[in-house]
């Protein structure tokens, strides 16, 4: 299984806290997530997060509805938190989110790694169309979350 990366980091002008309680609820999930992915969290919510915690999500990826499934596997506020799919997509999904204090604010940090169920045909999907569908979700991800902390 080959294994693919993707790091992000971005700074916003807000005390760690408050950073941390915006990504620690589940429901922000779908604020954060392309519309034309077609996000949409099934697990009843609130969901209380928590090392163990499991939240089920509905997607649709170039026209294929999928079911993901996650688990919390480390729950450290309000530094860190790591999700690990169980069902969907990826045949290894791990994402740490990180939470730093610095220069009056805080660096978050996305650290996903991932790998393809498609054996040898993974990498040309991967270069084919998963790395770049991964960018686009992510640098969405970083317009709305400078949208949200109102960045300068």
């Amino acid at each position: 299984m080959h294994k693919y990366w993707l790091d992000r980091e971005q700074w916003v002008p807000r005390p760690i806290d408050e950073v941390f309680a915006f990504f620690s609820d589940a429901s922000n999930l779908e604020l954060l997530t392309p519309p034309w992915l077609k996000f949409h969290i099934v697990t009843p919510r609130p969901i209380a997060m928590a090392a163990g915690t499991l939240i089920e999500y509905r997607i649709h990826w170039h026209f294929i509805r999928m079911r993901w499934i996650t688990e919390i596997t480390e729950w450290t506020p309000p530094t860190r938190f790591v999700d690990v799919e169980l069902k969907g997509p990826y045949s290894l999904w791990h994402h740490t989110h990180s939470f730093t204090p610095e220069r009056d604010g805080t660096t978050i940090r996305d650290e996903i790694r991932y790998a393809l169920p498609l054996g040898p045909l993974g990498g040309l999907a991967n270069w084919l169309t998963v790395r770049r569908d991964l960018e686009r979700i992510f640098d969405y991800r970083t317009d709305r979350v400078h949208e949200q902390f109102a960045c300068r």
